[in-house]
């Protein structure tokens, strides 16, 4: 059997992209290395999450927010932001809205009137999950064939598609999507440049058991040799500045850790017990393109990070939420010369984004003078109003834009959750993975623009009950907004924007 598209990768990224590219009812295959979807890292402590806004929004805009929320593990919910109540931060009478190199932010020192196009919706700004739960909740949602113990080992690609050896086995598609994470076998073979910059730590979490825990100070700390954070009784985070020789290279033993944890903290703590330890590194590596013909590259087979901040899974889910339609309208023949094209031009930068947050933030974390000075002066910053929503604005992704082209600037951002008269959001009218054409004059001229494209634009007319001052938007599949009009709009001018995005009308599935 040939299936539309192979995905290499079976984690959140790879499931996620599945969930969209079936509703476009396309044949979807997941190969994924590993033989158990279960894991001890992706449970808490270690599977902790955070998800950002872009995120939580394309989560709610699928009606899967409340599935996910649902199925993070009852003892550990907080007041329904989803944070584990042994989370350090959550002793504080202050809300913490977020860190940058661990330095806190606050919700009570962020301007939100700010962000003027974004209004009062069930997806927040920022939401904390379990990696397993997630994992499962977008698997059952996805619905295809997801084949474990499969690692891809070799691949062709011809104009007619990809062939995949895996397992032993040959599989046909006619796209395949590497989701296969920071060692991707899809992007070595594909012939992929990945380029970057080289680790300067180690960093480590443990689970431990201590003879005497008290001396351990709780929360996160910087030292003269390296930075640790205490969670009692027995988590701990550190980062080790070796440039990254540890990561591995050796097992990680409980002397070790002991060592690195003496070393680090400045004590004479000792381990009596090591549960469970990973170690990670700040590499921050980004393919040069994500797209080599039929092959294509999203999560962390596409760029690599350190954890710092948490944004690799967003990272990886927005990836997916705007390859999904791109790459099924591509394969059903309707897509606009240049739009899957599209998907490199417009994640890449992101992704770039974050790579740079990332070292930005290991810069604070170097044990020197230099360092400590400079996180004095971003600690005052960020006790800031203008600084506090700056750094919110960065953290939950509430600033991201894409470079449309448009002249209004809601252009490239994520389309506000407007409430119709009759109580509709516009989360739950993208709920099929279309476009949409939002006409709040309800004009005839709209309605005949749209109905050009079929079912592949929906269009929905109305007073909302607050338009922001606008008068009609048409939106991707993503929820990006990709013409805004103020003015009585000019039909032909969302017929070009149309044309766009979602091809030549009444084209239909075809060969791609």
């Amino acid at each position: 059997m040939k299936y539309d598209v192979l995905i290499a990768g079976g984690g959140p990224v790879g499931v996620f992209l599945a969930c969209e590219l079936r509703l476009a009812d396309l044949s979807v295959l997941v190969l994924e290395q590993a033989e158990e979807p279960r894991s001890p890292l992706k449970r808490l402590p270690f599977g902790m999450r955070g998800l950002s806004a872009p995120t939580i929004d394309a989560l709610y805009r699928r009606n899967l927010l409340n599935d996910i929320a649902a199925a993070q593990p009852a003892k550990d919910r907080s007041g329904g932001s989803g944070a584990p109540s042994a989370a350090h931060w959550m002793q504080q009478q202050r809300r913490p809205g977020g860190h940058f190199a661990g330095i806190q932010f606050f919700h009570d020192t962020i301007d939100t009137s700010k962000w003027q196009y974004r209004l009062p919706s069930p997806a927040g700004t920022s939401m904390m999950v379990e990696m397993e739960a997630l994992e499962a909740v977008l698997a059952a949602r996805a619905g295809v064939e997801i084949r474990r113990g499969l690692g891809v080992e070799d691949l062709d690609q011809s104009d007619e598609g990809v062939v995949v050896r895996a397992g032993g086995e040959i599989f046909h598609g006619s796209w395949l999507v590497g989701c296969d994470g920071g060692r991707s076998t899809v992007r070595k073979v594909g012939g992929f440049e990945f380029a970057g910059t080289d680790p300067e730590f180690t960093g480590y979490s443990a689970e431990i058991e201590m003879a005497e825990p008290d001396k351990l100070r709780s929360g996160r700390h910087y030292t003269a040799t390296g930075m640790y954070t205490y969670s009692p009784p027995g988590t701990i985070s550190m980062v080790d500045f070796d440039g990254g020789a540890f990561h591995r290279t050796q097992p990680i033993t409980l002397d070790h850790v002991q060592a690195v944890l003496r070393r680090i903290s400045c004590t004479d703590v000792t381990v009596t017990t090591l549960r469970l330890a990973t170690t990670w590194t700040d590499r921050a590596y980004q393919a040069t393109t994500y797209r080599k013909g039929r092959i294509l590259l999203a999560g962390d087979a596409a760029h690599i990070h350190s954890p710092l901040g948490g944004q690799g899974l967003n990272l990886g889910l927005g990836d997916a939420m705007n390859l999904g339609w791109k790459l099924a309208a591509t394969i059903r023949g309707e897509a606009p010369d240049g739009l899957l094209d599209s998907y490199s031009s417009e994640r890449h930068p992101i992704g770039a984004q974050v790579l740079d947050w990332s070292r930005a933030q290991v810069g604070l974390m170097r044990p020197s003078r230099s360092s400590r000075a400079l996180e004095a002066i971003i600690r005052d910053l960020m006790d800031t109003r203008d600084g506090a929503t700056y750094f919110a604005e960065r953290v939950w992704g509430v600033s991201l834009r894409y470079d449309l082209g448009g002249s209004h600037p809601l252009v490239g951002r994520s389309a506000p959750d407007f409430e119709l008269a009759d109580g509709r959001k516009l989360g739950d009218l993208l709920r099929a993975g279309r476009g949409l054409l939002l006409d709040f004059d309800a004009g005839a001229p709209l309605a005949a623009i749209a109905s050009r494209w079929g079912d592949r634009v929906g269009y929905v007319a109305g007073k909302a009950k607050d338009q922001l001052g606008l008068s009609a938007l048409l939106i991707r599949p993503d929820g990006i907004v990709a013409w805004a009009g103020e003015a009585a709009p000019n039909p032909e001018d969302i017929a070009h924007a149309a044309l766009q995005w979602f091809g030549e009308p009444g084209k239909a599935r075809g060969a791609a």
